[in-house]
């Protein structure tokens, strides 16, 4: 399938977008974007230079992905939620030379008007609840809410919550698919995977 670009839109020139991707309305994708195959960016979206994103990724309305952001296969990122990429901001002062690098992992969940403080790694299948400030790395599978983000269960990669405890040992299965997920030591893993 092509990918669909909004006359709106501006795509600069050497913006790499995979097949089947959606570009909306009054998004900006910068020059030295690598995106892969259908991924969707809402109305007002801004993709900067130095930013990663693989295949199927969703980013809905009003999102800014700035540079030093990789976004791997799966992300969802809601509506107005926020990345930063220098840790320190001063208008008179530039720290251009200063970003700090945030990866998110294959299949997380960004919620609406969530901020990503940079330099922080978010963990695969995590799911970022509405309006919460993630300021350290994220555990794979791991559900944050608040401000700042804390740890309040874990999630499927179906996106439904795992009757586990936060540390320690236990089992659960995802109540929408079946699949039964560990918990050994703090660390929650699909079984078998």
């Amino acid at each position: 399938m092509p990918t669909t670009i909004h006359p709106s839109a501006i795509v600069d020139e050497g913006a790499q977008l995979g097949e089947d991707c959606r570009v909306w309305h009054f998004v900006h994708i910068s020059a030295g974007a690598r995106i892969g195959a259908r991924c969707s960016f809402g109305q007002n979206v801004f993709v900067g230079n130095d930013v990663t994103i693989g295949d199927n990724v969703r980013i809905q309305n009003n999102v800014s992905v700035y540079d030093a952001v990789t976004l791997e296969d799966d992300v969802f990122c809601g509506p107005s939620m926020v990345f930063t990429n220098v840790y320190n901001p001063r208008a008179a002062v530039s720290r251009k030379a200063e970003y700090r690098r945030t990866r998110v992992g294959c299949g997380a969940t960004l919620g609406a008007n969530c901020t990503i403080v940079c330099g922080t790694t978010i963990g695969r299948h995590a799911f970022i609840g509405a309006g919460a400030v993630v300021n350290r790395d994220v555990p794979d599978f791991a559900l944050m809410v608040g401000v700042p983000a804390r740890q309040i269960g874990w999630m499927s990669r179906h996106g439904e919550r795992l009757a586990l405890p936060l540390t320690g040992d236990a089992e659960a299965d995802c109540p929408a698919t079946g699949e039964r997920y560990v918990l050994r030591a703090g660390v929650c893993s699909l079984a078998g995977a």
